[in-house]
Order: C-alpha cells, then structure tokens, then sequence
C-alpha cells in the first residue's frame, strides 16, 4: 500500500505534548489527528484513515500500553510507537510483546521523532518522503 500524506494520532494527555507534536509533523506534510487519552484513540483509529499511532504509556482511563494491545486486536498492521518519561525494562519488553514498532524515552529531540516516524512508515507502508528518496533515519 503506498501512501501519499501518512496520518498520524499523536495520543497524549499533556495537550502542550499533543500540540507540539503537531507543530513539528504537519509542515512536513502529515495529517495529524489529536487524542488526549486510549479510549479517544481507539475511536479514532476505528473511525478515521489512520497510518501511524504515537501513545504516551502514562495517560488516564487506558495506558498507551492498554491502547496499543487494543489497537493491535483490529489493525495488527498499524504501526504504534509509545513514548514515556519513565521508561524501564519491563515497559520496553511489554511494548515489544504488544508489537510496538518502538519505544522512545520522554524527552524526545526532534530529529529522533521523526527518523523513527519515516522508519515505521517504510517499513510498513514502503512510503518515501516528499524529496522522493527513501525514508531515512
């Protein structure tokens, strides 16, 4: 499946978080869909043309790591990369049983972000960027 403009749920209780994501992926041509907890998530993701998740692992109502499973169960395809402040050993190892594509540790330079967005979208989607190369971290 090739896509033109991947769409990207940035899920994240901190709407600061949420906004900022935005700021750095739709000048670089991504649709982005906002979600402050799992549940919304999961309706989004049901209900809109969705190519790639980002999930805060510490979020009210489901974790990103409830959000991610649940996600999985109906789009095992869609790649899901969670992102917390206190990551561990025993997080990255549930995130990589639930198939996240990774896992990124809060703070998050921009470069990191979005080398590991352009990854999980070739990799999945055989998408390339806009100057026409191939997506490249």
């Amino acid at each position: 499946m090739q896509i033109e403009a991947p769409a990207l749920l940035i899920t994240d209780d901190d709407r600061a978080f949420r906004e900022t994501l935005q700021g750095v992926f739709a000048p670089r041509g991504y649709r982005t869909l906002l979600a402050g907890d799992g549940e919304e998530a999961l309706s989004i993701v049901r209900n809109e043309e969705v190519h790639l998740v980002l999930l805060d692992m510490h979020m009210p109502k489901l974790t990103g790591l409830e959000t991610l499973r649940r996600v999985k169960r109906f789009k095992a395809i869609l790649p899901c990369i969670l992102l917390s402040a206190q990551l561990d050993e025993l997080v990255i190892e549930q995130a990589r049983s639930a198939q996240a594509f990774s896992v990124l540790a809060k703070p998050v330079t921009m470069s990191q972000i979005t080398g590991v967005v352009r990854q999980a979208l070739e990799r999945t989607y055989n998408w390339t960027d806009r100057r026409g190369g191939p997506a490249s971290v």
